[in-house]
């Protein structure tokens, strides 16, 4: 099943200046894996070191926030939409 991982503008050099991803996979935990194989990068980036999302990373499956779903577990349909926008923090 093929998903289209969208990422924001501060990822992308991590991913070689892709604004997506294409890959294969059932679960967010899946897809993310698959999107590590293609740009490692982006996984010191996204995750910690037990492969959990860092607390500033938020996942979205079609516009919903995977973290008042299944989390990693969610299930993704094919031909769906994953977007990952880390927090982004700052002031004067």
């Amino acid at each position: 099943m093929s998903i289209k991982v969208k990422l924001p503008t501060q990822l992308r050099a991590a991913a070689g200046g892709a604004s997506s991803v294409e890959v294969d996979g059932a679960t967010v935990g899946e897809v993310l894996a698959a999107v590590y194989e293609v740009h490692p990068e982006l996984k010191d980036r996204l995750a910690d070191e037990d492969g959990s999302l860092r607390r500033f990373v938020n996942v979205y499956v079609g516009g919903d926030d995977i973290r008042f779903g299944d989390g990693l577990d969610t299930k993704v349909a094919d031909g769906a939409e994953v977007q990952v926008l880390p927090a982004v923090a700052g002031g004067c």
